[in-house]
């Protein structure tokens, strides 16, 4: 209820700032650290949906009859100033056959636009080279290159009277979104999935979608990592249908009893949404590596209203396969969503049963200790530039494995939801990060005239991207814990992350960098994260020292280290 209303009161605040991004006004949406978000629906598991049985056991959502990929050419336009992009490219009547066609998702700095720029510690942007002065949350409006990207698409005809969804798994660093010439809403933060319910827009035969996409938002003072500074679509671009009911979010518990760690206990909580004259029901099961029913159960959603949250009573199950980076042993869970008696929809989860476990200095999972063994990664391909394919994902961690790696820090943001089935699957440990870097360290020498860790403008940004994060992902075995910044000063909107995560998700530890920052009467860590010891495993940073690779009391991670 907390996100909803938070979410709803933000929107309306997006409407207030400004009616119509069309609209002349003297500071636009991507100027402002309010507009995060216009229409988008709230953040949820992934819940993609398929027509049978055969398809849920094959398992390969892009193949579903309810799924479309928007992958590939589309029609495109840059400029380097705002003032002389198309304004009108998104209506269905703008002539754009003298455009030129780039691929999605991909860089538009590797293909053949602008110019890519490597920054290691400061905003590439504070740089005379645009006769610009960081000062949040302005970017340079004259040097602030504009993609217009156009493509169509016909709607399948078994969509037809369903429910239609888009999605933008990634884009950099702010974009507007059009379909068949109507507005749809616009996003910043380009690491998380942004979808909006566009069912009214579409029309019989072919549509038209366009995005309008700025190199550098408000929200690039957060997103500041060390990396390739890129801009465009990075990351795959979809639609997916439900029926008008449908299964609009799920949370799976999949621990293990604390005593002998070998009986599994289960939980799971749905959330159904849509109005419905018919009786319904939600109905899972839950099977082994071998196709076994371990579990299953039907519940009758009593309520005909919008939204029902449903939670199914939890269950010990026993003798349960563990799952481990050693022994990445996988159950199928599988949801079922029923009409008057008839399968509305449905789809499935590869879930785990592990617990991880902080005891004084250790990390347990499933009761044993463990070390970390891995390295940090980036999204990244050699020809379209801050993107991957799952050729590429799969690769990554097949090569860890090879390399006796047992865990990756996806620095610096979160990663897609395709590398992290592989890390379920071959058996990889994952620290997830928010996409919330270098904020207010000596790396940046900012913020004035405020700082935005503990400016309450800026907390929606926060702890949107922490929620956007942990909501998308929390079903996945491989995380074994979150990370809600990286090399950063500590303020009161990452102490919101922390309440909200340790409310969210209490079967996850919790890392932060730089811990030395963190006030001393502060809860804000589980985990100690210090960076580049020298090879003795001695460093000070932050008012934080350690010695011989020892922590304080609590687990120590160096997870930057070269």
């Amino acid at each position: 209820m907390i996100d909803r209303m938070s979410r709803q009161i933000f929107t309306l605040l997006g409407a207030i700032l400004a009616f119509s991004p069309l609209a002349a006004q003297e500071q636009p949406e991507w100027q402002s650290q309010y507009a995060i978000g216009l229409n988008k629906l709230q953040p949820h598991t992934y819940v993609w949906p398929y027509a049978t049985v055969t398809d849920v056991e094959q398992g390969d959502y892009e193949q579903s009859p309810y799924y479309l990929s928007l992958n590939g050419k589309w029609k495109f336009h840059w400029v380097k100033n705002p003032d002389k992009r198309p304004k009108e490219f998104y209506k269905p009547s703008f002539y754009t056959g003298g455009w030129a066609d780039i691929l999605v998702p991909g860089n538009w700095e590797r293909q053949g636009y602008g110019t890519a720029i490597y920054v290691n510690e400061s905003y590439e942007f504070d740089d005379k080279m645009f006769k610009f002065k960081k000062n949040p949350p302005l970017v340079p409006y004259e040097d602030n290159e504009v993609g217009s990207y156009r493509r169509t698409f016909k709607v399948p005809a078994s969509w037809k009277d369903r429910r239609v969804v888009l999605c933008c798994e990634g884009v950099i660093s702010f974009y507007y979104v059009w379909v068949n010439g109507k507005f749809i809403g616009y996003n910043q933060g380009s690491k998380t999935p942004a979808e909006w319910d566009i069912t009214d827009k579409l029309e019989d035969g072919e549509n038209m979608i366009a995005l309008e996409v700025y190199r550098w938002s408000a929200g690039s003072y957060l997103e500041c990592q060390d990396m390739w500074r890129l801009s465009g679509i990075e990351r795959d671009v979809y639609l997916y249908s439900t029926p008008h009911r449908y299964i609009a979010d799920y949370k799976v518990t999949s621990s293990l009893e604390k005593t002998n760690y070998k009986d599994g206990l289960f939980g799971l909580d749905v959330t159904i949404e849509g109005a419905s004259q018919n009786a319904s029901s939600i109905a899972y099961t839950l099977k082994d590596a071998e196709g076994r029913t371990v579990s299953a159960e039907e519940i009758p959603v009593k309520s005909r209203g919008l939204s029902n949250f449903i939670s199914f009573p939890g269950k010990r199950l026993p003798a349960v396969q563990a799952w481990s980076a050693e022994h990445p042993n996988l159950y199928t869970l599988e949801i079922t969503l029923y009409q008057n008696k008839k399968e509305l929809s449905r789809f499935h989860r590869n879930i785990g049963f592990r617990d991880v476990k902080i005891s004084g200095n250790k990390m347990l999972v499933n009761g044993r200790s463990v070390k970390l063994r891995g390295a940090c990664r980036h999204d990244i391909h050699p020809k379209l530039g801050r993107t991957t394919t799952a050729e590429l994902d799969s690769l990554d961690v097949i090569l860890f494995k090879q390399s006796n790696m047992n865990f990756v820090r996806t620095s610096h943001y979160p990663p897609t939801e395709r590398f992290l089935e592989y890390c379920d699957r071959y058996g990889v440990y994952v620290e997830s990060e928010t996409a919330v870097c270098f904020v207010n360290t000596y790396r940046q020498k900012n913020y004035a005239p405020g700082k935005t860790q503990s400016d309450p403008a800026y907390a929606d940004r926060y702890l949107g991207q922490c929620q956007e994060m942990v909501k998308s992902s929390r079903s996945h075995p491989s995380i074994l814990f979150w990370s809600i910044g990286n090399e950063s000063v500590y303020g009161s909107n990452f102490q919101l992350c922390w309440d909200w995560i340790k409310k969210t998700d209490t079967t996850r530890p919790v890392i932060f960098s730089y811990p030395g920052s963190v006030d001393k009467k502060e809860k804000i860590y589980d985990i100690l994260s210090m960076h580049y010891q020298d090879v003795y495993g001695n460093l000070s940073q932050w008012g934080m020292t350690t010695r011989n690779f020892q922590g304080h009391g609590i687990p120590a991670l160096f997870d930057e280290w070269a």
